[in-house]
Order: structure tokens, then C-alpha cells, then sequence
């Protein structure tokens, strides 16, 4: 059963029960992507390291021009 079917039959149960309509399918995408970037940034405080700034340095070593050597 795929997510949209599923979803069509919680809609269905919910208004045969009287029930308010269930989130459609990726409603909260947006808010899990944050909540999952802010545990992280907290974990690693906690665990004492940095909590941001590892992905640009390392994107700058990896597109930065390499000395061409003189042969």
C-alpha cells in the first residue's frame, strides 16, 4: 500500500468516525529536517564538539585550486 493510499483511508475512517482529517503525507517534511539539524547541533555540543561549520571548510579544501608545481 503506498502513502497516498494509505493516507485516502485514514481520511476515510477519520470522517466516518467524526474524527478531524489526519496530515496529508510530507505536511511536516520541513519541521523533521529542522528538529533532525538541531539534535544534531545539540549532540554535539554535548559531546563537546563544534556544533556547526565542519561542511563549508571541508566543501573550500575540496574546491580550492591546487598549487600547480614547477617541474
Amino acid at each position: 500500500m503506498s502513502i497516498t493510499q494509505q493516507y485516502l483511508l485514514d481520511t476515510y475512517r477519520a470522517r466516518q468516525l467524526g474524527e478531524p482529517a489526519p496530515p496529508a503525507p510530507g505536511a511536516h517534511d520541513w519541521q523533521v529536517v529542522r528538529e533532525l539539524r538541531d539534535h544534531r547541533q545539540f549532540s554535539a555540543v554535548v559531546a563537546g564538539r563544534p556544533a556547526h561549520g565542519r561542511l563549508r571548510p571541508a566543501l573550500a579544501r575540496w574546491l580550492r585550486p591546487r598549487p600547480r608545481s614547477t617541474c
